[in-house]
């Protein structure tokens, strides 16, 4: 305890002596994120400080790199790190295994092998050997995390509990949880001692194998145990795993066992205790949490918002969420359309249309879009009215609206499908041909199924396309053999 204080007081004393001339006049992290946490800004100010040639202490470029993974900046961490290797600043077998992950995330798991090949072989240690494992079992590289793996263990590493618990994790990703026991009895046999994350991930891998009774016994085991305690990740998998099971006053006992731990004074995790409750359909819990978290926290966050208004739609509590959204209309200083668009779905799905349409007109007076989620919703709703036209000029909304990320939006393959087959069915080629010029703003390729479908509306109307053939071919697809004899029939080339 009194040697981090020390080393912490020697850090602050450290800043205080900055030299202008040498070093920056603030901490490093402030100076990069100063005009937020967005990408561009935050690459703005690290080329500023680069360009400077300003210098900054080792531990403060670590604090720093850390920062930048927590917000997933990886392209801004790399460069950093990689300049600040070039002026001279030692990087240790640590330092480069958390540089081998950056590589990975911002360049690719390629670079990261080259760069993990490059490295002097008295950097190979279990930290490094393990940093690519671990990138390989995160982009479920089964074989190589295999041989990687082996290769470990031929060469003696040190083996803790992170390999095995990255192994189990690609397993349960890859929908292979039956071979995540076989890693924990091996880890028993070479008494390799497990982690909070082990138990947590053997759990969730007994889970997805339906295997209830497994999950007790392993919280069991780890409270026999005694060396490892389980923490808010155990005790809220515990209940969603119950929740899932339909176990519901088996999910509330372990909801109280998590809030009995003390609740993290977090966000995330207030929120997470509304989701569970709202699982078990236990509305005077929920309210009980959102009253805790509005306690706990002076403004409460749209996010906040948000969750607890989609947990009352869930459980029907409409007059409920009513009261919140109006809550949060009123005293939101930033105006979210997904909070809107919650109530709004809720509305559409039980016919309210007139209320959908208020509230969205509300929104456009707030000076706000609706987006790409909004048209989705009246989507959903037309397609089960049959109202196909103004299906498709939702489908036109959304594709002008794009995603949130910048990104095109385009309309699920079922909805495609359930518009051509309306298209077909009606010999409507006029509106097929419509909706296809449409889908060509979001869609590189249209793909076979729909041309086949177009194919079939024009044979069906009896109608003739001059063009059709050299469309097909445009495409580079490989139509049916019924879908190529519809073509002779309806192309006139």
């Amino acid at each position: 305890m009194a040697s981090s204080f020390m080393q912490q007081f020697a850090k602050k004393k450290s800043v205080l002596k900055r030299s202008s001339k040498k070093y920056l006049e603030e901490a490093l992290y402030k100076k990069l994120f100063k005009d937020g946490g967005e990408e561009q800004s935050v690459r703005g100010n690290l080329n500023q400080f680069l360009k400077s040639h300003k210098s900054a202490y080792k531990w403060e470029v670590g604090h720093t790199l850390k920062m930048l993974r927590g917000r997933k900046l990886y392209g801004p961490a790399v460069k950093l790190s990689e300049t600040m290797e070039k002026r001279g600043m030692n990087k240790t077998v640590s330092d480069q295994a958390i540089h081998l992950d950056l590589v990975a995330k911002s360049r690719g798991i390629t670079a990261a092998e080259a760069y993990f090949v490059g490295l002097p072989e008295s950097s190979k240690t279990h930290l490094t050997y393990g940093a690519l494992l671990n990138c390989y079992c995160k982009d479920l590289m089964t074989e190589k995390a295999e041989a990687l793996f082996e290769k470990m263990k031929e060469l003696n590493l040190e083996l803790g509990s992170m390999p095995y618990n990255s192994l189990m994790t690609m397993y349960l990703k890859s929908g292979l949880p039956q071979k995540v026991p076989a890693f924990i009895q091996e880890m028993k046999a070479s008494d390799i001692m497990p982690d909070t994350y082990t138990y947590n991930v053997w759990m969730r891998a007994l889970a997805a194998a339906n295997d209830i009774s497994g999950v007790e016994r392993v919280i069991d085991e780890m409270k026999r145990d005694g060396r490892v305690a389980g923490d808010w990740t155990t005790y809220s998998n515990l209940a969603s795993i119950y929740a899932d099971a339909g176990l519901f006053d088996k999910a509330e006992k372990a909801l109280k066992e998590l809030e009995s731990r003390n609740v993290p004074r977090d966000l995330s995790a207030y929120q997470y205790l509304i989701t569970l409750y709202g699982r078990t359909g236990n509305l005077l819990e929920v309210y009980r949490v959102w009253r805790s978290l509005k306690l706990a926290f002076t403004k409460t966050a749209n996010l906040s918002y948000l969750n607890m208004i989609q947990v009352l739609v869930n459980l029907n509590d409409l007059p409920g969420a009513e009261k919140c959204f109006r809550e949060w209309s009123s005293g939101c200083s930033t105006y979210d359309i997904r909070i809107a668009n919650v109530l709004i779905g809720a509305y559409l799905r039980e016919d309210s249309f007139e209320k959908a349409q208020y509230l969205k007109d509300q929104v456009r007076r707030r000076g706000i879009k609706p987006n790409a989620k909004t048209w989705e919703l009246y989507l959903d709703y037309y397609l089960k009215k049959g109202e196909i036209k103004s299906a498709v000029h939702c489908v036109d909304l959304a594709t002008a609206a794009g995603r949130g990320d910048g990104g095109k939006w385009t309309p699920l393959p079922a909805v495609v499908e359930k518009l051509m087959q309306h298209f077909e069915q009606n010999k409507d080629v006029k509106g097929a041909e419509g909706f296809l010029d449409i889908l060509k703003k979001s869609k590189d390729e249209l793909g076979k199924e729909v041309l086949e479908s177009l194919i079939r509306t024009y044979a069906a109307a009896g109608k003739k396309s001059p063009i059709m053939r050299r469309r097909i071919k445009m495409e580079n697809v490989e139509l049916s053999e019924e879908g190529k004899k519809l073509l002779n029939d309806i192309s006139e080339e």
